[in-house]
């Protein structure tokens, strides 16, 4: 499995889930797991994706993604899961 970890931060509006999830799912990224908050205005989401299927490759999803963000007003990262992990073990 071809896992990533993305996280989404910024000011709440209507539609962060529904437009990220849309890109996604246009794009054969499969979400395994999904977690968000909102804390007074802000959101925070993290997921965890399978881009085994995916019909881009990590670099492209990751810049489309980043591009979203900036159109949406929130800013979206992508990391594999392997450096994730290792970044939060220490």
């Amino acid at each position: 499995m071809n896992k990533i970890i993305i996280t989404v931060v910024g000011k709440d509006t209507v539609g962060i889930i529904a437009k990220v999830c849309t890109y996604l799912a246009e794009n054969q990224v499969n979400i395994l797991d999904i977690s968000q908050t909102i804390v007074q205005e802000f959101f925070n989401m993290m997921m965890i994706v399978d881009m085994d299927k995916s019909s881009k490759p990590f670099e492209d999803v990751s810049s489309d993604l980043e591009r979203l963000g900036e159109e949406i007003g929130v800013r979206i990262k992508c990391q594999r899961e392997e450096i994730f992990t290792k970044m939060h073990r220490i």
